[in-house]
């Protein structure tokens, strides 16, 4: 009873996140059928801004897990959406040691695992540098890795404002809007036994070079 109570209030949080983004956001997306519909996969994605989890979730089609800051859960509607988008509250960003009993406890549930590896919302817009915290995950539970490239948050909701600037799907402007695309699986025998900089600098790329195409979704 409690698992229909739970996929029911998922695929609500779902149905509205999806209406919000492409109606109140124009949100386009490319490649979702690299996303495996079973097994656990590792989902890495830049962090441009709050609405980068369901963003990803609406666009991988599939339910993810993913850690989130414990002051997030403070606005009771925004708690409701993102716990049941699959949000798992820690008491600090990034990979510490909760975040990493939790991120593989998901990952051999056989569950995806969404994970922000710059470990904050960007301020300018502009990728940072992968923290190494990612890379705990992988040696405690190798598993696929699906790159995701997220464009058009930032300037729809960026840091430092309180609340977002819509680019309704109907409006008359060029350009503007959200887009997110997914990549292509990259297998655990690709970073495996690689050094922990090579890795970290192979994720980078993959994940940059998925901006650069949502890129050309919103311009």
């Amino acid at each position: 009873m409690e698992s229909k109570r739970s996929d029911w209030f998922y695929d609500l949080a779902y149905l509205t996140s999806y209406t919000v983004m492409t109606l109140g956001f124009s949100l386009r997306t490319v490649g979702v059928s690299n996303m495996p519909h079973h097994g656990p996969v590792l989902i890495l994605a830049n962090h441009e801004s709050y609405f980068d989890p369901p963003l990803v979730g609406v666009a991988v089609r599939r339910r993810i897990g993913y850690l989130a800051r414990k002051t997030l859960f403070r606005n009771r509607y925004f708690s409701w959406l993102i716990h049941n988008l699959g949000a798992v509250p820690i008491d600090q960003d990034g990979v510490g040691r909760e975040g990493l009993q939790t991120s593989v406890s998901i990952l051999k549930a056989g569950k995806p695992l969404l994970i922000f590896p710059e470990g904050e919302r960007s301020p300018t817009g502009d990728m940072l540098p992968f923290k190494p915290g990612v890379m705990l995950v992988l040696r405690r539970c190798p598993v696929p890795i699906l790159p995701v490239g997220i464009a058009g948050a930032y300037e729809s909701f960026p840091r430092n404002r309180k609340l977002p600037l819509p680019s309704p799907l109907f409006w008359t402007r060029t350009g503007g809007g959200m887009a997110v695309s997914v990549g292509k699986l990259i297998p655990p025998e690709s970073y495996q036994g690689l050094e922990r900089e090579a890795v970290l600098s192979m994720l980078f790329d993959a994940v940059a070079s998925e901006v650069r195409r949502a890129e050309l979704l919103v311009r």
